[in-house]
């Protein structure tokens, strides 16, 4: 995984979130909105791809990086080439790719990320917890 790319230099887009499934809705709520709103002719796929990498990070950030009572926070970001999309939590484990298997209902999150965002997402530390962040390329 690449490392984490220099700080964006806009205002940032903030929502934090309680530990639980229904903020992923949430999540993909704020992120349309924000994209139709700060990314200028953006296009369906653009979106599309949007909403599904905040889905796969914060469904993760949710499963494997809280505890009850913890907080996700979302961070969003974007000019004309990309839109970029980071989930902090506090759990400093890091997410590890899994091997394909049919059998398994879940374990893809990675392997969605490398498939829509190829050398575009990594994972850095933070002082109280990790980031795990994804650029989506502007189509």
């Amino acid at each position: 995984m690449p490392a984490l790319p220099a700080p964006p230099s806009g205002p940032l887009h903030v929502l934090l979130l309680v530990s639980a499934p229904q903020s992923v809705r949430a999540a993909r709520e704020f992120v349309r909105e924000y994209v139709e709103n700060h990314v200028p002719n953006a296009s369906t796929d653009h979106v599309d791809t949007c909403l599904l990498v905040t889905s796969e990070l914060v469904t993760n950030s949710i499963r494997y990086g809280t505890e009850p009572g913890d907080l996700v926070r979302l961070v969003l970001d974007a000019d004309h080439t990309h839109t970029r999309v980071e989930v902090h939590d506090p759990v400093r484990r890091r997410p590890c790719r899994r091997p394909e298997s049919a059998c398994r209902g879940r374990g893809r999150g990675l392997l969605i990320l490398d498939a829509l965002c190829p050398d575009r997402w990594g994972v850095s530390d933070r002082p109280m917890g990790k980031t795990v962040w994804a650029e989506v390329k502007a189509t």
